[in-house]
């Protein structure tokens, strides 16, 4: 991928970019590995299945990121610096999830953030995006400084970061080693009381940084809780019903909290963190099958959100505005955006036959499974959760139609293209999610 960055700074090769990009995800979609340990091991980079499937959904939503940012390409709006902030991006978050040592999953993982800032502050809509960015920096790396020190512990203990290494050892474990080691992971989730950076980077972020951010970004936090589990069964398991009753009852409250939003970005953002609360539920269930569906519906979620975003851009687009008051009866000027707008909520809601369905499946049975009273609050999430994604669709198709609207486009083949490139994946996954079962 490092190639492409001289030909981003080319004029006119915005499309060429964006087809070497598309490329690039179908060579790696060929080269699936059908092994389920490390493979393709270096010094310090390597490859398993968990990772495969990350670095994958990184790269796409990266090719779709370039496919939906036509505007700056169109108005010329800094086209070559975009393209170069982008294959940057990408490169961080591939070195992320190919990474074997600690230590350069914590440079890689806290670099990955640098990007993400120039998209918010470079092209960004609101002045406030700046003050989205200081809470989007401060709150990730105040929370990774105590991860480095756990780190460097570990190192100084065991005298290796390898992961694989790692399965097994015995660390003299402590409260505050295990908090170091999973608090800087639940921030990037984000986890309820500590998500207050997410709502206001999405509303502030460009199509491509919500993007990104939905769709890969919080997927770090649970990556890096899969990956140093192997240090913290015994603490793991005191306290896991700490984090399990904190998620579950925050993703309760956030679901309450989309019911009263009326701005379109703001609610996907906090529909995102209703989402993570039950993948940080199943992931500390230290159960197999919680892990398995956790990785299940992060890739569900990364594709599911990221196009939401882009249909919310589309209409933020004609309309100038991102409220429900104003993008409402869109059903009578985009008949055929409504179908995009059906299928997507519809997967939101983890109707069949999505990816969604499946891991939200899985993570029921293994919540209720570790305990039968998290029943009553799963029902009341799942309950909401269905009725937030009924209120965005019914609120935003139906209704009157904005009367100071004088023309708009009914959708362009880009569009169209770009929300299928979404909606196929999600659902033809299930067919091969088997794999997942053998990816933890």
């Amino acid at each position: 991928m490092i190639f492409l960055i001289p030909l981003c700074f080319f004029p006119g090769s915005w499309w060429l970019v964006c087809s070497l990009l598309f490329f690039i995800s179908f060579f790696l979609f060929f080269s699936f590995p059908y092994f389920f340990c490390w493979g393709s091991l270096g010094y310090f980079f390597g490859c398993d299945l968990i990772s495969y499937g990350l670095i994958f959904l990184s790269l796409w939503i990266c090719v779709l990121m370039v496919l939906a940012s036509e505007s700056v390409f169109r108005f010329y709006y800094f086209p070559g610096f975009f393209l170069f902030v982008i294959i940057f991006l990408v490169s961080m978050l591939y070195c992320t999830f190919s990474s074997v040592s600690l230590l350069s999953f914590y440079i890689f993982f806290e670099s990955s953030l640098i990007p993400t800032l120039f998209l918010i502050l470079g092209w960004g809509y609101q002045p406030e995006r700046v003050q989205a960015g200081i809470y989007l920096l401060f709150y990730t790396l105040l929370a990774s400084l105590p991860l480095l020190v756990g780190i460097l512990f570990v190192y100084d203990y065991l005298c290796s970061l390898c992961l694989f290494l790692l399965y097994g050892a015995c660390l003299p474990s402590g409260v505050l080693f295990y908090v170091c080691m999973i608090f800087a992971f639940l921030v990037s989730m984000p986890m309820f009381m500590v998500h207050l950076w997410l709502p206001s980077a999405h509303v502030e972020a460009p199509v491509s940084g919500s993007m990104i951010l939905a769709g890969v970004l919080l997927k770090l936090g649970g990556y890096g809780l899969v990956r140093v589990f192997p240090l913290l069964f015994k603490f793991g398991f005191a306290f896991s019903f700490i984090w399990i009753s904190l998620s579950l009852v925050g993703g309760f409250f956030v679901s309450l909290f989309c019911l009263r939003q009326t701005d379109l970005k703001s609610l996907i953002a906090y529909s995102s963190v209703a989402h993570m609360g039950m993948v940080i539920g199943g992931l500390m269930t230290f159960g197999y099958w919680g892990v398995c569906s956790s990785y299940v519906l992060m890739i569900a979620h990364g594709l599911c959100s990221s196009g939401l975003f882009c249909l919310s851009n589309i209409s933020y687009e004609r309309f100038g505005s991102r409220s429900l008051l104003v993008n409402s009866g869109l059903i009578n000027l985009m008949p055929s955006m409504a179908m995009w707008w059906f299928l997507l909520s519809a997967c939101n809601m983890a109707a069949p036959p999505s990816l969604n369905l499946l891991g939200e499946i899985g993570l029921l049975s293994s919540l209720v499974s570790w305990s039968w009273s998290l029943m009553f609050v799963l029902v009341l999430l799942s309950f909401f959760s269905a009725a937030y994604t009924l209120y965005l669709y019914s609120y935003s198709q139906h209704g009157s139609v904005y009367s100071g609207l004088y023309t708009c486009s009914l959708g362009y083949v880009r569009e169209f293209l770009l929300l299928f490139l979404h909606w196929f994946p999600l659902n033809i996954i299930v067919l091969s999610v088997d794999v997942a079962v053998f990816c933890v």
